[in-house]
């Protein structure tokens, strides 16, 4: 098992429009559907897989592009290094006072540890401030523990 890192900062707006979030049905429409129901099926489906706003469970990052994965641990707690060093990072621009303790984000990144030593996955959202949203997850893979269908996005190796 090891672990991919995916990051994503925007607009709240976007996070919240669930039908960009969710992976399109697994039934396509059929031919005797009308040509919009099917056009719209198609776009769903391309723009699903490419868009980088978080999908809604956790898991489904690993049907993403590769390039959306920000880094790859085969320790747990080397992946709960890293959303650490993310949380510190971004903390400054965090909306919430309560959000920004240190004690806090450091309680937040040693259950991330625990976590994925257990096999989940970990995902975090913070208000910016503004209107931006961050998104933080950390993914098993090989293989994820809640999904183990999915299959991983990068190469072995």
């Amino acid at each position: 098992m090891h672990v991919h890192g995916y990051l994503w900062t925007g607009e709240k707006a976007a996070f919240d429009k669930e039908s960009i979030r969710r992976p399109p049905p697994s039934l396509a429409p059929t031919v005797t559907s009308p040509d919009e129901v099917q056009q719209r099926y198609r776009e769903a489906v391309a723009d699903w897989r490419t868009t980088d706003v978080p999908p809604i469970e956790t898991a489904l990052w690993l049907l993403k592009p590769p390039k959306m994965v920000q880094g790859t641990w085969g320790e747990p707690k080397e992946a709960a290094q890293w959303l650490g060093d993310r949380l510190t990072e971004y903390a400054p621009r965090f909306a919430s006072g309560h959000d920004q303790d240190t004690t806090r984000l450091a309680v937040l990144t040693a259950s991330a540890a625990e976590r994925l030593a257990q096999g989940g996955d970990v995902s975090l959202g913070f208000y910016l401030r503004g209107t931006l949203f961050l998104s933080v997850a950390l993914v098993t893979c090989s293989p994820n523990c809640p999904d183990p269908e999915l299959s991983c996005p990068l190469p072995p190796g």
